[in-house]
């Protein structure tokens, strides 16, 4: 008896587990804890602004907006050299992964901006 019962739990854990999956995908939901993923998204879902001289860089490098939000969808925050308790406005450093790890961008995050100050090509 309690073995039927253990397998009928298991059956309705398993559907209920594809259903939620299914569910969550189509809501294009991310679950964003780590502190990479949290400071990424922050400034993903601000206003983006470019300084003139991001604006220099991208034009002499053919760097589009394409590439920046790749960086800031999969990118690695180093907070060693970032400043994130800065107040007005956070300053972050994010390094580019695989195909694009030879870019770099210096990021200030404000309360409703984020400005990309300035994009290093190694």
């Amino acid at each position: 008896m309690l073995i039927k019962r253990i397998g009928y739990f298991l059956v309705g854990v398993s559907i209920s587990s594809v259903g939620v999956y299914f569910f969550w995908q189509k809501k294009n939901a991310t679950f964003d804890y780590g502190m990479d993923a949290r400071t990424l998204k922050t400034i993903r879902i601000k206003e983006r602004h470019f300084s003139e001289d991001a604006k220099k860089v991208m034009l002499q490098s053919n760097i589009d907006t394409l590439k920046i939000s790749k960086i800031l969808y999969n990118g690695d925050v180093d907070f060693s050299q970032s400043k994130p308790r800065q107040k007005p406005c956070a300053e972050y450093y994010i390094t580019g992964k695989k195909e694009l790890e030879n870019f770099s961008l210096y990021v200030t995050r404000c309360d409703s901006i984020a400005t990309i100050e300035k994009i290093y090509i190694n």
